[in-house]
């Protein structure tokens, strides 16, 4: 490399290292020291990258994923010196309210990020769900003459995120498909907040990385020749790489350069000043841009409308027009074709063996829909009959990595061309609670499957049933939390479901669930919540969803010969239930009854609406099912008994002929 282009490159960092320094010390907030440490593997990975400002969403475009979110001084700054819609002005406003540059990372808030990062090592599982998506939508439009996706996946981050169990999770799988599309670059600057990694952490991340069936280069990360041999190396791999980059946190801060203090603190003005005297830069200048260097790095922009115009050209020739029809049905899904199936005949069905034959339904007329499960596919019921393994196929085998399955899937929805799902047991939704609240925060449309969604799981106890889970789940914005009382309404639900551009959990039950006949007599399924039966001079309201709805229409028709008149509301969605007009709510809850919510988990939410709760005040335990309803009261005799406390009618026995299960 020409000692002028060393001379301009040097340039090119430092004027990163300073934007990125000013930022956070005019916000008086932030993490310079990662972007001072990143900026020479920036300026080299600014000419290898493949991507156009001006378009922001073309398909074929390289992603860039930072999965240590705190580094978005960096982002930011390297968004603008590219051309996209990032002024100086934003730049100036880093971390303010309303500004396009907040304090991490947002997608749909920041043009160019690709998805939200922030939690350490979700952005590395999420870069995986990039290069899946990649990978199968490679293997579905490309032919031996013609790739029309063949771009690349990078991934920046640092010593945290490699501490986060999702990213073992996450890169051993990568390793496992063999993803040679992803190209993960390590900031080893051996520094976290508290000191040098040493404290807490001694392995060797090169072993580590090279036993999961990765490539390993190490390099010096303020080299430029050795940044870019390395670059060259890992796009012509085999499998995915780890650039493993040994740099200083604080690059350039004097005598801060390397110390943890530069990690989440401004550097003081007085540091600044006499750092950018150090290497010629106006002392005087904040926010400082050299000519030289603002047009090197706008060549990204021109490059960059001229590889989409080559793809566009490439696009059109005549051989591609099957390719390009597949391409066409990833990118707009026609849910109007699926043929949901119907379960009018049926008496008996688990909602999850109604989901399971629902998704086969939509992955049939759906191409692009694909999913799996952490190693439960069988207990899910989520595999898509004879369509194959992923790659090639549709089925995704995500092992026992719930936190990266979450995140991945994350990566894989906004990646344009797949509407993916994830499948395991409610209870184990702990394990990827950060990652669905990125999908809520976000507004990813991405489908979170649980089954065996209360202490219906019977015999496994305790520890496999969920019980404070719909109340948290409930509690996340933006997330569509689904518990259908029967297959019929499952269905309605994932009509709903598809249609609404969020995130969506679908909590299905393990045992047979009768399938309701009653017709509804008001609303419907896409409001969250219906009377399912309605009684003429109703004093009491019954909500319930899932396997209690049945309970609630059993105990009604008792409650009738007590004197007692019942509406019962299916509430299948609470959430979406929740965000309907006060007109509707008051036609589904009679506001001169009393009402009472009947769930088999806390269900503390629901006092919102209710006067009493019959919930979950404990753990289960472990027995068959049936023995739990009972000793936990979700039967005819239990809800009975609260109603009458509620509306003051004494409760007595009351033999009817009517069964629950």
């Amino acid at each position: 490399m020409a000692s002028s282009d060393i001379e301009i490159k040097q340039k090119m960092a430092d004027t990163i290292r300073f934007l990125a320094s000013d930022m956070v010390q005019k916000a008086n907030s932030g993490h310079p020291g990662a972007p001072m440490g990143l900026a020479d593997i920036m300026v080299v990975l600014s000419e290898h990258l493949k991507h156009n400002p001006k378009n922001p969403k073309w398909l074929n475009r390289d992603r860039l994923i930072f999965s240590g979110g705190h580094a978005s001084s960096l982002i930011y700054s390297m968004l603008h010196l590219w051309g996209y819609n990032i002024s100086i002005d934003d730049l100036k406003k880093f971390r303010q309210l309303g500004s396009k540059t907040a304090g991490h990372p947002e997608y749909g808030e920041t043009e160019g990020v690709e998805i939200t990062t922030g939690p350490l090592g979700q952005g590395v599982a999420n870069a995986v769900g990039f290069a899946m998506a990649k990978e199968y939508s490679a293997n579905l439009i490309n032919s031996d003459s013609c790739r029309l996706i063949d771009h690349k996946v990078y991934c920046i981050c640092g010593d945290g995120d490699l501490q986060e169990g999702i990213s073992y999770e996450a890169c051993s799988l990568a390793g496992h498909l063999k993803l040679k599309d992803l190209i993960l670059i390590y900031d080893s600057n051996s520094i976290t907040i508290e000191g040098d990694t040493s404290i807490a952490w001694s392995e060797s991340v090169k072993l580590r990385f090279e036993a999961q069936g990765w490539r390993v280069l190490e390099i010096d990360g303020h080299n430029f020749e050795e940044i870019d041999k390395a670059l060259y190396s890992a796009k012509s791999s085999d499998r995915p790489t780890l650039i493993v980059a040994d740099t200083k946190i604080g690059k350039g801060a004097l005598e801060l350069e390397g110390s943890s203090k530069t990690h989440g603190s401004p550097l003081g003005d007085e540091l600044i000043r006499r750092a950018k005297e150090e290497v010629g830069f106006p002392s005087d200048r904040s926010f400082f841009i050299p000519e030289d260097v603002l047009l090197r790095f706008r060549c990204a922009i021109e490059k960059g409308e001229l590889y989409e115009k080559e793809w566009i050209h490439l696009q059109r020739q005549a051989p591609l027009i099957e390719q390009n029809r597949t391409l066409e049905r990833l990118l707009e899904p026609n849910f109007s074709n699926i043929k949901f199936p119907d379960f009018s005949s049926d008496d008996m069905v688990a909602t999850r063996d109604s989901n399971g034959k629902i998704l086969n339904a939509i992955a049939r007329a759906v191409p692009s829909f694909v999913g799996g499960s952490a190693d439960l596919a069988p207990s899910n019921k989520t595999e898509l009959k004879d369509m194959g393994d992923f790659p090639k196929g549709r089925n995704i085998h995500f092992g026992i990595r719930e936190h990266a399955m979450g995140a991945i899937t994350n990566g894989m929805a906004l990646y344009g061309t797949l509407i993916p799902f994830n499948s395991t047991f409610f209870v184990f939704s702990d394990y990827l609670k950060p990652a669905v609240r990125i999908a809520s925060l976000s507004n990813i449309h991405n489908f979170f499957i649980w089954t065996h969604d209360s202490i219906g799981v019977g015999e496994d106890g305790p520890t496999h049933q969920p019980i404070e889970h719909l109340t948290q789940f409930r509690a996340l914005p933006n997330l569509y939390v689904w518990r259908p009382a029967d297959a019929t309404e499952n269905v309605e639900a994932w009509k709903s479901a598809l249609e609404i551009k969020a995130p969506h959990a679908f909590v299905l039950s393990r045992q047979k669930l009768k399938v309701l006949k009653p017709k509804r007599d008001f609303g419907d399924v896409s409001r969250g919540a219906y009377l399912l039966k309605r009684r003429k001079d109703a004093n009491l309201t019954i909500m319930a969803s899932g396997s209690e709805v049945i309970v609630a229409l059993q105990s009604a028709c008792h409650l009738e010969a007590l004197g007692v008149k019942a509406n019962i509301v299916s509430v299948p969605c609470f959430d979406l239930f929740d965000e309907q007009p006060e007109e509707y709510k008051e036609q589904i809850i009679d506001r001169d009854t009393k009402v009472l919510a009947v769930e088999a988990s806390r269900a503390i939410e629901y006092y919102k609406y209710a006067d009493d709760v019959l919930g979950m005040d404990s753990f289960g335990a472990s027995a068959p099912a049936k023995e739990l309803f009972n000793k936990f009261g979700f039967t005819v005799e239990g809800v009975m008994r609260r109603a009458c406390r509620l509306v003051g009618v004494e409760y007595r026995d009351v033999k009817l002929d009517v069964k629950i299960y």
